[in-house]
């Protein structure tokens, strides 16, 4: 069903306020790869597997803040390649079925029969991934800003137009010139972060992506803003906020474009978008009509699925979780759709209790 989140109220906070972040586990899967993962909240607690976005990404301490720690429990693995696993970076043996495969080795080294996944962007991919192969393993679905793996979302990243090169103001470092088609700017991306000895041109591509990155995630929060500052002055000052935390890291991306040498940052950037090169070039390993697939097999097991999108996300369009929704809807499943007042991120002011209000439903 649909329903209206209402972002002014309160949410009850996390009755574990700071939960500890522990160091990363790391269990041996395939032949190359060491998955790194963390186990955090009540050890008894509903199970949940926590699925970042990217490709490339990792999970972080602030993703744990829709869930109530002291009665949830939550894995958190870094994808192969990502984060705290091992070797960092690396896209030999990297493909989503293998992706599917560590989530189902951790699930068994874990013993639990079954559990909840929570995804956001590109994880929501690997969570349809994961139930289309598995659907008995999985008890519920909660996924965020769904990425529909479209020449629209990853052209819209990489290919900015000449308004937004003009308002970042480094249109002539970004090495993708204008009119070039996106799968020519993805092998030219491709060559610069896989170069074993970055240049000054492999600095630029690795800094601007993150930079494109930042001012996408600026720019919905910016359209959230102005439509909330219409007639939801509260929900407006806490969002307000949150875009001139996103305004100051923007501009400190932008600075550091030029600086010269190589920094820790620019190395865990590098080891980011060399995976995410890597899934975007391949069509994120996914065949047409696979999404849609993972979508109808939960349906068919009777999974209840909510999918939480924001209103204004400028990065992964809404209409991708409306068209989902609907096909779950249609084929009789157990589906709920909300669009909070929000952009892409998930720790947005009005995203955060959408999430909480989902994946908490079934404590109340």
């Amino acid at each position: 069903m649909n329903s209206k989140i209402d972002a002014t109220k309160t949410v009850p906070p996390t009755r574990v306020a700071s939960p500890a972040w522990p160091r990363a586990k790391h269990l041996p899967v395939g032949r190359l790869h060491r998955m790194a993962w963390r186990d955090v909240g009540a050890p008894a607690g509903e199970p949940w597997l926590l699925l970042h976005g990217g490709p490339g990404s990792s999970c972080q301490p602030g993703m744990l803040r829709p869930f109530d720690l002291s009665r949830q429990r939550v894995v958190a693995p870094d994808q192969r390649g990502c984060g705290a696993s091992l070797p960092k970076g690396r896209t030999a043996g990297n493909h989503t079925a293998a992706l599917v495969a560590d989530m189902e080795a951790l699930r068994e080294h874990l013993g639990l029969e079954c559990w909840s996944l929570l995804a956001g962007s590109w994880g929501t991919v690997v969570a349809l991934a994961y139930t289309r192969a598995h659907p008995q393993r999985v008890q519920r679905l909660v996924l965020r800003g769904a990425f529909a793996l479209s020449r629209r979302e990853v052209g819209g990243l990489l290919l900015p137009s000449s308004r937004v090169r003009q308002s970042l103001g480094w249109g002539a470092l970004w090495p993708v010139f204008p009119g070039t088609v996106l799968p020519v700017a993805l092998h030219r991306l491709t060559q610069l972060i896989q170069s074993g000895t970055p240049g000054v041109a492999s600095l630029r591509a690795a800094r601007g992506w993150g930079l494109l990155e930042t001012a996408s995630a600026a720019r919905s929060q910016r359209r959230s803003l102005r439509h909330a500052a219409l007639d939801t002055p509260r929900l407006a000052a806490s969002i307000r906020r949150e875009w001139a935390s996103m305004r100051k890291a923007e501009k400190r991306a932008i600075a550091r474009l030029t600086r010269p040498g190589k920094t820790r940052a620019d190395r865990n950037a590098f080891a980011k978008f060399r995976i995410q090169a890597h899934y975007l070039r391949h069509g994120g390993f996914t065949r047409p009509g696979a999404l849609d697939r993972g979508v109808l097999q939960a349906a068919v097991h009777g999974l209840p699925v909510d999918w939480v999108h924001g209103r204004f996300d400028a990065i992964c369009p809404p209409a991708n979780s409306r068209r989902w929704a609907a096909l779950g809807r249609a084929t009789g499943g157990a589906v709920s759709h909300v669009e909070p007042r929000s952009g892409h991120l998930g720790h947005e002011p009005a995203m955060l209790p959408a999430l909480r209000l989902s994946v908490r439903r079934t404590l109340a």
